[in-house]
């Protein structure tokens, strides 16, 4: 499936969970039902935070806050997303948007930051890149925001080794590569990198190259000007700008195009870019993580690949494991999810008989820690009584 393709089917999806708008003022509230209702969402709408925080009872798939607003603000009501529905995009508006208030929305979760009054081409793009990267299909997992992404799991000898890694690299400048399958948690991997680097106290900021249609991951990364492209009504920095200082995750770094491929090359390489329709060359500081289940080097080989790009990222490579190497290790991850995943689902936590424990440890798990969790919050929902037993298992 195309990245476009993966875009336009998350859109679809929202009719389910819809899109929550919170803004106190009742025009922009009506105007952003009608276009969205027009766009064939379904659409919520609340005129402060305590409505909102009622509002996020219903499961919205995104939501679209005003950065002031009676009750409170919207980066304080951003985290109350996160920690609530940490796989729910959040976009936050304010007419008046500056590029520190920006790198604080990120840092804090935001997917976006739109600057009033909204260009609703930029509004239609930015959702559609939103939904894309929250349903992408190799999302990685966090489950308390309040804290972080959830810490590494395991004492297994595979993740001794990555966590070796992370203490030697973290606090160096030098670019990273995280290896997995899906499901294994590279996202986690590349937040531990950051925080274990002198620039922790900076923005840590995510880019799924794999969402983003080929058309848009330029300006998405670089930035744009005024009247570079239709529906471009105003300068927007891009997310090298935005991360200055800070650190640059770009998962699924082998989904680039041969042509975004050389760009990054050249940033890598010189800290110099250049926004979409720009006349002038910007510099970044930014530490550079990627992230890829591919094969990359199968991938240089067969052409698809740049070969000097390969050997930029991999400057120090991270492998992570796949779960059924580190079979060990599962029973710290039951443990851990069940007590997450009963808190979330209002649950007690349940305990586990010792043949349910060793049918899960002898899993396959083709789907990695994701589909271990996927299963214990079904089973925790269905469950009958506090024992998941082997019988309960499917």
């Amino acid at each position: 499936m195309s990245p476009s393709e993966r875009a336009g089917r998350a859109g679809k999806a929202t009719l389910l969970g819809g899109i929550l708008v919170v803004d106190d003022e009742a025009n922009i509230r009506r105007v952003m039902k009608g276009f969205l209702e027009a766009e064939g969402y379904t659409v919520l709408l609340a005129k402060d935070v305590p409505e909102a925080r009622k509002a996020l009872a219903a499961g919205p798939a995104l939501v679209i806050t005003d950065l002031k607003m009676p009750g409170g603000d919207g980066l304080s009501f951003l985290k109350e997303v996160r920690r609530a529905r940490p796989a729910t995009p959040v976009l936050l508006m304010t007419a008046f948007g500056t590029i520190p208030t920006a790198v604080e929305a990120i840092r804090l979760g935001a997917h976006d930051f739109l600057t009033k009054p909204l260009d609703f081409k930029e509004l239609r793009r930015v959702i559609k890149l939103a939904l894309a990267a929250s349903s992408a299909e190799d999302k990685e997992w966090v489950m308390d925001p309040q804290e972080g992404p959830h810490p590494l799991i395991g004492k297994s000898p595979p993740m001794q080794e990555v966590y070796r890694l992370i203490a030697k690299a973290g606090p160096s400048d030098a670019t990273v590569l995280v290896l997995g399958e899906t499901g294994t948690g590279k996202e986690l991997v590349a937040a531990a990198l950051h925080r274990a680097s002198k620039r922790a106290a900076k923005a840590f900021i995510k880019v799924h190259c794999g969402a983003i249609p080929e058309d848009l991951l330029e300006a998405e990364l670089f930035g744009h000007e005024k009247g570079a492209f239709t529906g471009a009504i105003r300068e927007k920095p891009g997310r090298f700008e935005l991360a200055d200082g800070g650190t640059l995750f770009l998962d699924e770094v082998g989904e680039m195009s041969p042509t975004m491929q050389v760009k990054l090359l050249r940033v890598l390489q010189s800290g110099e870019f250049d926004r979409v329709g720009g006349t002038g060359t910007l510099k970044t500081d930014v530490r550079v993580v990627a992230a890829t289940h591919q094969d990359l080097k199968k991938a240089v080989a067969e052409k698809r690949f740049r070969e000097d790009l390969y050997y930029r990222l991999c400057v120090v490579p991270v492998v992570l494991p796949p779960l059924r190497e580190r079979r060990e290790d599962i029973p710290e991850f039951v443990a851990f999810f069940l007590k997450k995943l009963a808190a979330k689902n209002g649950r007690s936590v349940p305990t586990v008989e010792p043949a349910a424990l060793d049918a899960l440890q002898a899993a396959r798990w083709e789907g990695n820690v994701r589909q271990l969790e996927n299963l214990l919050e079904r089973l925790i929902v269905l469950l009958d009584g506090d024992v998941i037993r082997k019988k309960d298992l499917p």
